[in-house]
Formats: structure tokens, C-alpha cells, sequence
């Protein structure tokens, strides 16, 4: 199963190990797993790589399948449990688990959330259901495995929904990332580090107590976003020799969502996910303090210093700051919709869209995102049926002319989306409005991929900090704000064409100008 090139990576991988990591697989059952075979070669393969690698088969409390295995490290249990070969996109979350075990990596969370972690006092048990085509799963997986070699309270077991098909249709599965806690559903779909703590601490306040008490020295700039505005920002104020701090729920962003770039000028072709690693690279080269996975909940201006609260309790005071917090995907905001995450309801084609193969499925929204996800999910569905606002589909005319090319693709304009339908917890069509003649319409669809634009991050912002009635936070020319030493920069602010190229442009240019805020300061 292993090729010898992933062998061979592997093998350098485990020169990095500083103690053994054991695969313990759970005993065989009656009638065994069908793919226990193939597990059984896939660790064999993977423990003959390194002499810090070995596998045992052994009765685990963990273990309920003959197709899961957990890592111990030093004879140590880890509390990290793979259920299913984790191949395709998972092979990264397994091979970075052995690391992190064994010594031969750092954990990639940030400090203020490893305080947080350590002070949990009761078992927290988490599953994450996955596919091992959706890329969005490993950021969960990989996360919530951390979260384990921090306490030992706390396990995860990724789950491949392909082997357990059972398990899928009991639980009522139809789309990835499902996360449960302690047996309850916990996530679905996309979630970042930072909304997985928030949601933590929501069911367990009394973890907040355990948070950071050391504070980071006063900052001459503090960032807020990772995306291609705050990656500029932060390089550019860095490389004026100040004390900079960059706060981010992941780095990229959207972009990090986004998959073919062909507009990003001097690169003819490029992904969201590369984008997104060149930008973590890029700031990693610089003395910038990282914040990843952590969100800010408020920000309080001062003078001569603002204050960030983040949602760990850790408290950052700043000089200055720049908002390069983007926007996240716009709700419908129709009954049946919130109900339904996770259950015919999604955001993103490319993870959810293999659930649906062979059925309809609706896409609301008629722009660039609505229609590229119209394209990504025509090659695996039976239908997709595009409803849009307005008269015209507004996305750009390549993409529109590509939609008209696929036979099993459909386009209703003039259509407001009243409410989403739904039976025995599962999709199944959605009512619309004909705007020309008032009519009202049913429509039957297994899933309803939204895709009707963005709305700024910027709920933390304080009442003085003025905005639009959109939401977005007002600038002028030199991307400052109301109050003097908050900037502001990319989708967050009123900077007209929301591209990444102007993002960058924007960031760049919010560094200068806080740069020369402290000079005169």
C-alpha cells in the first residue's frame, strides 16, 4: 500500500525520533474486519521503517475494532487512536502523530492553549469521523491528536468512514469533519483550533481557569488575521525591526479554502493550500511572534495602548494594531438551515460533496464560489441545480460558460430561498420563491451546498470603531481607521475587489503606515 517514495520519507522522518513509538492494534475479531489484512501490511510496512517503530497486537481499552490501533510512546499510552488505514489525506496526520509522540516534532498548538489543556480535570473523549479525500479533516485530526499528548485526559480516535459504514449510518453522518465528545455530537464540518476552544469552554467554563497568567511583552504592532492582507502586514512591519505579533485562527484563511489561483500575478497556477504554506514559510523567516489557533474576543483601544483579549484569557497590549481579519461564509439565515449542519447542509463542496455521489444536490449562490462549486460537485452527483438572487448569474463569464457545458448542471435565477427541507434528520429539498411571479417552489435535493459570499470578521471590534452597515470596518488611503493606531486592511475593511493580490497590497501598505504612526508617536 505504501509506495517506496512515502517509504523512504518516512525513513527520514524517523531519524527525528528520540523514543520508540508502538503501534498497538487491537486482537483479531470473529469475523475479522475485511481490511484488517491490509492494516496489518500498512503498519508492517510503516514499523520496518525505523528501529523507534514496532508493532504488537494487544487488548486495549481504546481499541473496539480489530481495525484500530493506538500509539504509545516509551511504553507511555498517547491517547491517539486510529480507526481505518489512514491513508490519502490522513497519512500526514498519522505520520505527524509518530513525530509529536516520539519527540521528533513540537506540538504545532499554541502555548496559551496548551495551559488551557492541562488543566482539564475530566476524561474528554473525542471522535472525529472523516474521508480520506476530504482535506479539511486532517486540520481536525491533527489538532484534537495534539490535544491528547497534552493531558491524559483527554483521547481522540479518528474514524474513516468508508470502513465503518455502520457507525456512519447510525450516527446520521453526511458530511466531514463529525467530531462527538464524550458521545455527543460536538463539530461538523470545517472547524478550526480556535472554534474548537471556544466551543470547549462553552461546555466547560471551568477549564478557563487554568489559562495563560504570563503576558507578552508591550507590542510596536500587533496583527489580527492570517490570511494573505495579515501575512503582509506582519512581514512588512517585521522587517522594520519592531516588536510584532501576528494572532491568527490558522494561516490563509479563506485562501487556505480556495483551490486552483490563476489570477495571482507572476505564478500562472497555484492552490489555496500551497498559497497558504509559502505565507506560513514566509513569516516563520522573520521575528514575528505567532499566535496560531487562538481568536481575539475583544479589542479595547487606549491610549497609548490597546489591549487584545484572546479567547485563551490571554491579554496582549499593543502600540498599534492592524485588523486583517477577512470575512467567513455568509449564513442563509432560512429556517432549516442551522438545523441541518452536517446533515444535508454544508459549505464546502469539496469535503462533503463524495457523500452525495449519485444524487442532487442544490448550490445557492450564482457568483464565483456558488459556480466553481457547481463545476467540483457536477463530476461526482447525479444533478446540481444553481439557484441565484438575481436576474444573472454574477460569477465571471469562463466560469459561467463552463457551467453551461455540464448536462447534468441546472441554473434558477430570480430565486429567494425560503426555507430548507428536511425528514427523518436528513435534506431532502428546499422551497424558493420566484421573484418574477411570486410563485412558490419545491425543489427535492439531498444537500444544499451555500455559497452566497462572505461577511467581515469583526464582531470584536468595539462600538467606537466605525464601520458600514455591511459590517465592514471604514478606511481611508492609508488603511487607517477612526481611531488613531488601528488599521485596517483586506476583506475586513472597506477596500473596494476583495483578490488576494490586493489583500497582500493592502497589508503591505497598513504596515507602513502604522510604521510610521510610531515614529511620530
Amino acid at each position: 500500500m505504501l509506495t517506496p517514495d512515502l517509504i523512504n520519507a518516512v525513513k527520514e522522518y524517523a531519524k527525528r525520533l528520540t523514543q520508540k513509538v508502538t503501534f498497538v492494534l487491537s486482537e483479531p475479531q470473529t469475523p475479522a474486519h475485511e481490511d484488517r489484512e491490509e492494516l496489518v501490511a500498512f503498519l508492517n510496512d510503516l514499523a520496518a521503517t525505523s528501529e523507534n517503530l514496532e508493532l504488537t497486537t494487544a487488548a486495549h481499552p481504546l481499541l473496539s475494532s480489530d481495525l484500530s490501533f493506538t500509539l504509545k510512546a516509551d511504553s507511555h499510552d498517547t491517547g491517539i487512536v486510529f480507526s481505518g488505514i489512514p491513508g490519502g489525506h490522513e497519512f500526514s496526520s498519522l505520520v505527524l502523530a509518530i513525530l509529536q509522540a516520539g519527540g521528533g516534532s513540537e506540538l504545532k498548538i499554541d502555548a496559551s492553549i496548551i495551559a488551557l489543556l492541562k488543566g482539564v480535570t475530566t476524561p474528554l473523549n473525542f471522535q472525529t469521523y472523516v474521508s480520506l479525500s476530504c482535506h479539511n479533516c486532517p486540520d481536525v485530526v491533527q489538532v484534537l491528536n495534539q490535544f491528547a499528548l497534552v493531558n491524559p485526559l483527554i483521547t481522540h480516535e479518528m474514524i474513516e468512514g468508508g470502513a465503518f459504514q455502520a457507525l456512519i449510518e447510525e450516527r446520521n453522518i453526511q458530511g466531514v469533519p463529525s467530531v462527538y465528545l464524550n458521545g455527543e455530537g460536538f463539530a461538523n464540518g470545517k472547524i478550526d483550533t480556535a472554534k474548537i476552544i471556544d466551543k470547549l469552554l462553552a461546555q466547560y467554563p471551568e477549564i478557563a481557569q487554568s489559562g495563560p497568567s504570563e503576558q507578552l511583552p508591550t507590542q510596536d504592532v500587533t496583527v489580527i488575521g492570517g490570511g494573505p492582507a495579515g501575512a503582509a502586514a506582519a512581514i512588512y512591519a517585521a522587517r522594520k525591526g519592531i516588536k510584532v505579533t501576528l494572532i491568527a485562527d490558522r494561516i490563509g484563511g479563506q485562501v487556505k479554502d480556495t483551490m486552483d489561483i490563476e489570477n495571482f500575478v507572476s505564478v500562472q497556477l497555484t492552490n489555496g493550500q500551497k498559497l497558504s504554506g509559502d505565507l506560513h514559510e514566509h513569516l516563520l523567516t522573520h521575528e514575528i511572534t505567532l499566535k496560531e489557533g487562538v481568536q481575539v474576543k475583544q479589542l479595547s483601544s487606549g491610549s497609548p495602548l490597546h489591549q487584545i483579549v484572546l479567547n485563551t484569557g490571554e491579554r496582549i497590549e499593543s502600540k498599534t494594531v492592524i485588523i486583517a481579519s477577512g470575512a467567513k461564509w455568509r449564513d442563509l439565515g432560512v429556517p432549516g438551515e442551522k438545523e441541518n449542519i452536517g446533515n444535508g447542509v454544508a459549505y464546502c463542496p469539496h469535503c462533503d460533496g463524495p457523500f452525495f455521489k449519485g444524487k442532487p444536490v442544490a448550490v445557492i449562490g450564482g457568483g464565483n464560489s456558488g459556480v466553481e462549486a457547481a463545476l467540483d460537485l457536477a463530476g461526482i452527483v447525479d444533478h446540481v441545480t444553481v439557484f441565484e438572487f438575481m436576474p444573472e448569474l454574477k460569477a465571471d463569464q469562463i466560469l459561467v460558460k463552463k457551467l453551461h457545458e455540464r448536462s447534468n448542471v441546472s441554473v434558477i435565477t430570480n430565486a429567494a430561498t425560503k426555507q430548507i427541507n428536511a425528514a427523518n434528520g436528513k435534506v431532502t429539498g428546499l422551497t424558493y420563491t420566484d421573484r418574477a411571479t411570486e410563485a412558490e417552489q419545491n425543489v427535492d435535493v439531498a444537500a444544499v451546498f451555500v455559497q452566497i459570499g462572505l461577511v467581515p470578521n469583526a464582531q470584536f471590534v468595539e462600538e467606537g470603531l466605525e464601520r458600514t452597515q455591511h459590517g465592514e470596518i471604514i478606511v481611508n488611503e492609508r488603511c487607517q481607521t477612526n481611531i488613531p493606531g488601528i488599521f485596517a486592511c483586506g476583506d475586513v475593511s472597506t477596500v473596494p475587489y476583495k483578490q488576494i493580490i490586493i489583500a497582500m497590497g493592502e497589508g503591505s501598505k497598513a504596515a507602513l503606515a502604522a510604521f510610521d504612526y510610531l515614529i511620530k508617536l
